[in-house]
């Protein structure tokens, strides 16, 4: 579906009559929460019964609002009597009172009265007071009037199309502006309002989500979807999910986008700031695939534009917006209340440039803000805080987290005790904030702090954390440089970043979970910082391992198994074959940018053909196999000029349908027109490319010769392996499971070698993960790391064994695999290291 604006009158001009226009919806939903539902008509009866409190004057009230219906009431109720209201959060409230000395405090429904009348001179205009930056408490407000609000709230409901059907779900907080938006924009259309404080991790939250139409999330609300379970939900109403709060990965959008075209709904991406009272722009949806890295468009009623800064790129400026929902003013002081509007436009910090196609790109900030976790955090703000504490430090943006430098200089700094005055005075979560000792703070030529550099030494320096013992994102940046051999890691760098890929992925994620617990499904694309947050959770009995991982080990068990004649079991190279596709999807088709892409992939097939290569090509040369060996097989090329199958010519057709699928892959996916496709169908592509390879394994195009060894016969396979891990929906994992099923039927002569590839192939859409004692998950990460090396030297390990001592044969064949793996393996990840992705 495609949201399309609604044209319908906006609300009216002039002294807005907050309780007719409640009435207006009679018995209408207007708030849900939990198994309670407020009705319009209750609404206005309950607001206008706690608004008579306030007759009489106005009065500067402040509220500390929770996710609940009282809240609501309360604060329309304010706003109905024509009341100013400061809104504060629980952490950030004795801090307000302390610099705005309020008339009236309302928190958890209960009002405190101070006085009668008012200590402040208020200006008629002003209705509403936030905080710069979220949740921190910060004595600057934006003060906002009720014309902002009406003006924001209908162009918001009047892009997004807002009906009076709709049920919004709202868990941020109505002190953060993107959360009061959404509650003003749907009562704006009569619409509904579901208001919770749980996480979308708690099965209450959906026990109560059937009916909703909307989300509302920050970047971080994603990730905790996608930890819920999001794909499977039952959600027949929902219409779109909107996300703003901070920039959310464009590979995320993408993917968003992609659920949501799947599911039936559509992802809108909006920016804003307080200032412009919440929203200025929107993506369309149809967009996101394209410009996933855009804000979009401008509202209605907004008007953007550029002024010059001094930047590399002309076309780069100062982001100003104009518009109706433009705020009054700051506010410092009790002073301010009484000043009218001093500000028409909005200078947002923000380095923009508008693209060819007129959407709107957001390239930096050029103010000392932050915008961490949702917040935005005042940078001076944070340091005049801490200097207060006695503590001179230079706060710095990284992204992700704030730094905080620290001259350490004849004083003796404890870590620990700056750091938790950091997260009082940013209000974040401990991981959020870096604390970087220096004997001197690092400063530029006119001798001022240069805070791009400390966030370059932030990345270089073990950082001390608040707690003896936890895990650092250096711990995890230093685990990752090491496997991956990237010694140039940082903590911003995940697994796939790094260039891992199929073949490291088992040790990586073994030993991460040694270190970590149990890992997230998305963990190769977290960043280092990010991972050492899920340290030290509960640990449950025995170890969690993927099933990727898990087959692996099986399959290469199977082979060496059955070729040792200990037992038989076909099928094991075939179910590989499948478990390559999936790991493809995973760490080498990502956002990442076409020609990186190409790299990766031709970087996985030279991880497998390199050390093949060496192995066999050194093994023909001193004679240790049968004649026959010929540099067909070195060069890994037997199944492209020899059609008959033989032994020992066709050991390594394996390795042959992984190198030859993966070098054909990269070929074609460096077309930009096929690469685009596959970015905007990620599912479907490969779904016709199991509809393609269908044409050679019904025999529809012939192929001479053995067929179940051959790349263009078994592709199949590999691309059904590449559906799995593209599947989102159920739908979807029901049409990957079907396809493999009935294709495996009569695939190959052996009835149970078929049913055992389509039974791995089910595990593999799903079952994520599997949970084994320790030891046999140990035992099971280490046989699948080294799989690619068993598989070559076994060869030479049980023909001498088979007939006489089968099971001895198997194990020699396992050990000496492991054996090679650990000695070469390594130093050939750093032989091909120039063509990692750098």
């Amino acid at each position: 579906m495609t949201l399309q604006p609604d044209s319908t009158t906006a609300l009216p001009a002039g002294r807005f009559d907050l309780l007719g226009h409640l009435e207006r919806f009679a018995d209408r939903p207007a708030l849900r929460e939990g198994s309670t539902t407020l009705s319009y008509a209750g609404l206005a009866g309950r607001v206008e019964e706690a608004a008579r409190a306030y007759a009489g004057a106005r009065r500067l009230v402040l509220l500390t609002p929770g996710n609940d219906v009282e809240s609501v009431v309360q604060y329309l109720a304010a706003l109905a009597a024509d009341q100013v209201v400061l809104m504060g959060s629980a952490q950030g409230r004795a801090a307000l009172a302390a610099t705005y000395d309020p008339d009236v405090e309302v928190c958890d429904g209960v009002a405190t009265w101070h006085r009668e009348g008012s200590a402040h001179e208020l200006h008629p205009d002003l209705a509403l007071l936030l905080s710069t930056s979220g949740s921190t408490g910060s004595a600057k407000l934006v003060r906002l009037s009720r014309d902002n609000l009406l003006a924001n709230a209908t162009a918001i409901a009047r892009r997004l199309a807002i009906r009076p059907d709709d049920v919004a779900s709202l868990g941020l907080p109505l002190t953060y502006c993107y959360g009061l938006s959404v509650l003003h924009s749907h009562l704006a259309r009569g619409a509904a309002v579901r208001l919770h404080d749980t996480s979308v991790l708690d099965e209450d939250y959906w026990r109560h989500a059937s009916d909703i139409t909307t989300i509302a999330g920050v970047p971080h609300t994603f990730d905790l979807l996608q930890r819920s379970g999001f794909a499977e939900r039952d959600l027949p109403r929902l219409r779109y999910v909107t996300q703003a709060g901070g920039r959310m990965a464009p590979e995320n959008v993408r993917e968003w986008a992609a659920v949501g075209r799947e599911r039936g709904f559509d992802l809108v991406v909006m920016y804003g700031q307080t200032e412009a009272t919440a929203r200025l722009t929107t993506l369309p949806p149809g967009l996101a695939d394209v410009a996933p890295g855009s804000i979009g468009l401008p509202l209605d009623n907004v008007d953007l534009r550029l002024v010059g800064v001094d930047h590399p790129d002309p076309s780069v400026g100062e982001l100003v917006a104009s518009g109706p929902g433009i705020m009054l003013g700051y506010a410092t002081s009790p002073a301010d209340l009484a000043l009218g509007r001093e500000v028409t436009e909005l200078r947002t910090g923000d380095l923009a440039r508008q693209r060819d196609d007129g959407l709107w790109e957001i390239v930096g900030r050029r103010s000392r803000f932050a915008k961490v976790c949702g917040l935005r955090i005042d940078l001076d703000q944070v340091e005049r805080h801490l200097a207060r504490d006695g503590f001179v430090v230079a706060a710095a943006d990284a992204g992700d987290q704030v730094v905080l430098g620290v001259a350490t200089g004849a004083r003796g700094i404890d870590p620990e005790t700056l750091h938790a005055a950091g997260v009082r005075a940013c209000a974040l979560a401990p991981a959020a904030l870096r604390i970087v000792t220096l004997p001197d703070l690092p400063r530029n030529a006119r001798g001022k702090v240069d805070y791009p550099e400390l966030v370059r030494l932030a990345t270089e320096q073990q950082p001390s954390g608040p707690v003896a013992g936890q895990v650092t994102p250096a711990d995890v940046t230093a685990l990752l440089a090491g496997l991956l051999g990237r010694p140039d890691a940082r903590p911003t760098d995940s697994f796939v970043t790094l260039g891992g890929d199929s073949l490291s992925y088992v040790e990586v994620s073994m030993r991460l979970e040694e270190l970590l617990g149990d890992l997230p499904a998305d963990w190769p694309h977290r960043p280092a910082a990010a991972l050492a947050d899920i340290a030290g959770g509960p640990r449950r009995r025995g170890r969690r391992v993927e099933t990727n991982v898990v087959l692996r080990a099986l399959g290469i068990l199977t082979i060496v198994g059955t070729h040792a004649n200990a037992f038989t079991l076909l099928g094991g190279a075939h179910l590989l074959l499948a478990v390559v596709g999936f790991n493809l999807a995973r760490f080498q088709l990502t956002d990442a940018p076409r020609r990186e892409r190409f790299r990766r992939i031709l970087s996985s097939a030279a991880r497998v053909a390199v050390p093949s290569v060496l192995v066999i090509g050194l093994f023909s040369v001193w004679g240790l196999w049968a004649e026959g060996l010929t540099w067909r097989q070195v060069w890994l090329v037997n199944g492209l000029t020899s059609a008959s199958w033989s032994e020992p010519e066709w050991y390594f057709w394996f390795i042959e349908v992984v190198v030859h699928t993966l070098v054909v892959l990269a070929l074609v996916l460096a077309v930009p027109r096929v690469d685009a496709w596959e970015r905007a169908r990620p599912f479907a592509f490969p779904m016709a490319l199991v509809a393609l390879a269908m044409l050679t394994r019904y025999d529809v195009v012939n192929v001479p010769g053995d067929g179940d060894h051959r790349s263009h016969v078994v592709f199949w396979l590999v691309a059904l392996g590449w559906a799995a891990a593209r599947a989102r929906t159920t739908r979807q994992r029901v049409l990957v499971s079907v396809v493999g099923v009935v294709t495996m039927v009569g695939a190959f002569d052996q009835v149970h070698r078929n049913v055992y590839v389509a039974l791995g192939l089910l595990a593999l859409v799903w079952l994520p993960h599997v949970r084994l004692p320790g030891a046999v998950a140990k035992v099971t990460g280490v046989l699948a790391g080294a799989s690619l090396w068993i598989y070559l030297t076994h060869w030479q390990v049980y023909p001498r064994l088979e007939d006489t001592a089968p099971w001895l044969a198997l194990g020699l064949s396992l050990v000496v695999g492991v054996v090679c793996s650990a000695i070469a393996g390594p130093g050939i990840m750093r032989a091909l290291g120039w063509l990692r992705l750098r």
